[in-house]
């Protein structure tokens, strides 16, 4: 007679659920820079980030570059093509970008056909996109080295 055993996730598979920072790809000894810092900002997810990278994100003044860049966006923040081109110059070869807006209703909304004109402007490729906490969704965008290596 063949006994089964229950099998569960292992902890790391666990955490890749429940922790938006390890669902979004974030790996222990990345640099990863932030952008648009505010007072509106999920503080909950930006300590995830850090509890994975294990060490806090660097800021706008930051003078090398990154493994990835968090962008926090919000519609009267400017242009988003300008900003997603500028966050390219912040990050290493391959390297991605994390956009993070307001989600639908709340103040700063941005339209998902912005978000992917814009990104298509700047070269980049949505990887996946994810609801990151209560206000914000996450958009992974992709430079296209990144994006062909993942084929």
């Amino acid at each position: 007679m063949i006994r089964r055993q229950p099998v569960s996730a292992t902890a790391d598979h666990a955490e890749e659920r429940t922790n938006p920072a390890a669902r979004l790809g974030f790996q222990p000894g990345q640099v990863v820079q932030e952008i648009g810092y505010d007072d509106d900002v999920d503080q909950e997810l930006r300590e995830a980030i850090e509890g994975v990278i294990e060490s806090d994100l660097v800021d706008e003044d930051y003078d090398d570059v990154a493994d990835a860049v968090v962008l926090w966006f919000r519609d009267d923040d400017g242009d988003l093509t300008d900003a997603l081109v500028d966050a390219t110059t912040y990050i290493e070869e391959g390297g991605a970008i994390l956009l993070l807006t307001p989600k639908t209703g709340r103040a700063g909304y941005v339209e998902p056909s912005d978000i992917s004109e814009a990104a298509t402007t700047a070269g980049l490729t949505a990887s996946k996109s994810v609801s990151v906490g209560k206000d914000w969704s996450g958009s992974r965008l992709a430079t296209p080295k990144a994006a062909k290596s993942k084929r």
